[in-house]
């Protein structure tokens, strides 16, 4: 980079390749010279060729603090990036960020993938990190109802993990990808609880689905609530130290989440909600202390069998039925 370039412009450049110390050093250079954001990068357009040309090619394009696409939770955070490099469309909608453990277990992976689905198709935006576990389970039940935002802790030229290759192109077609690091950058690891900043930031509310105590998704929820957002858990077996995490929020004063509605109640989509309490009424139709078959339920119901099976689910992570070893349905607590 020449010279030439102001102390603001090579502040900018820093903040792109160094993190924290550059967003600090960035911000004094900027007051100092009163100069946005958007006109630093404006001018490193015209000073560094062929960079953005590059970006545009393969779908990215650099959003600076100032310019119209830059969300405004960002802007009003107290740690925001100067810029974003960002892939895709930020959809609207109020953002859940579902968060948890790389190495999660069937059921963390069952309850982030059904979480992104409800979410989504109530009208959130489902914001992750597309990690392993919880984080690409979530995306996933996310694109299959609606929208999700990705953020990750690597150049924008850097899918990581590498295996979620076809993962992020999915992302980019039906929501975004985020960073904020420059082409290059490879995944170190301060550059992850950096990233989580941005995950709490761009939500309302922070779920985290399962997390033991060392988990960068606790760091999620303390980034959150630093930032005035709610923090919600699921509840996990105590036996579990997946758990620790999201137990240790509840016990803290964290909204349990043992359905969607729950977290659809707390960004204000009530209709979903309504809808989603609708489904117990199920419940009546299992006589007490007897097991009753799907089928049998969804023809007395009159409702698709798949309907019913999607209802059965919410309520048994709600914990009001159960499942028997040979499929039938009963009530909880009730037993023969």
């Amino acid at each position: 980079m020449p010279d030439s370039i102001p102390t603001s412009h090579l502040a900018l450049a820093w903040v792109l390749a160094r993190g924290s110390r550059g967003r600090e050093q960035a911000r004094l250079a900027l007051a100092a010279q009163d100069e946005a954001p958007a006109d630093v990068c404006a001018a490193l357009r015209d000073r560094v060729p062929g960079v953005f040309e590059t970006l545009h090619a393969s779908g990215w394009r650099f959003v600076a603090a100032g310019d119209d696409e830059f969300p405004t939770a960002l802007a009003l955070a107290s740690d925001p990036p100067v810029g974003l490099f960002i892939r895709g469309t930020l959809p609207p909608g109020p953002g859940v960020a579902v968060v948890g453990a790389r190495r999660a277990s069937a059921y963390g992976r069952e309850v982030a993938e059904y979480l992104g689905r409800e979410l989504a198709a109530a009208g959130a935006v489902v914001i992750s990190g597309m990690a392993r576990g919880v984080d690409a389970c979530a995306h996933r039940g996310a694109l299959a109802a609606g929208s999700t935002v990705a953020v990750w802790g690597a150049g924008c030229d850097r899918v990581y993990p590498a295996e979620h290759a076809q993962l992020a192109e999915e992302i980019a077609a039906h929501g975004a990808l985020v960073t904020e690091y420059p082409p290059g950058t490879a995944p170190v690891a301060w550059h992850f609880p950096e990233r989580n900043r941005i995950v709490a930031t761009l939500a309302q509310v922070v779920v985290v689905v399962e997390a033991d105590e060392k988990s960068g998704a606790l760091i999620t929820a303390r980034q959150a609530l630093d930032e005035g957002r709610d923090v919600m858990a699921v509840p996990g077996s105590i036996f579990s130290r997946l758990s620790t995490g999201p137990n240790g929020l509840l016990r803290s004063g964290a909204a349990p989440v043992v359905a969607a509605a729950d977290v659809l109640q707390a960004v204000g989509l009530t209709a979903m909600v309504a809808e989603a309490r609708a489904d117990e009424g199920l419940i009546a139709l299992i006589p007490p202390g007897e097991a009753v078959s799907i089928d049998h339920l969804a023809a007395t119901a009159g409702r698709p069998i798949g309907h019913v099976l999607e209802e059965l689910f919410n309520l048994e992570l709600a914990g009001r039925v159960r499942r028997e070893p040979d499929g039938r349905i009963r009530r909880a607590g009730h037993r023969t």
